[in-house]
């Protein structure tokens, strides 16, 4: 079964809800989001660190950042 088709019955499952079932739905989704995106976030801030704390990266100010953006 494809990911289109597996979304797709996902969608015609949760349609089939009473709304109140499906409201409920919606918001432990995006409670779960969330929390997915706060653990990659804090997850990307552990690597930024030890990447620092091993010498990889320095910090520069902000003109130093625009101009090697701009190059």
């Amino acid at each position: 079964m494809s990911q289109t088709s597996t979304f797709g019955g996902l969608l015609e499952e949760v349609e089939k809800l009473p709304l109140e079932e499906q409201d409920m739905f919606k918001e432990i989704l995006s409670k779960r989001l969330m929390e997915r995106r706060r653990n990659q976030l804090f997850d990307e801030i552990q690597k930024a660190r030890a990447e620092y704390s091993a010498g990889e990266c320095h910090p520069v100010s902000v003109d130093d950042l625009m101009n090697e953006i701009v190059k």
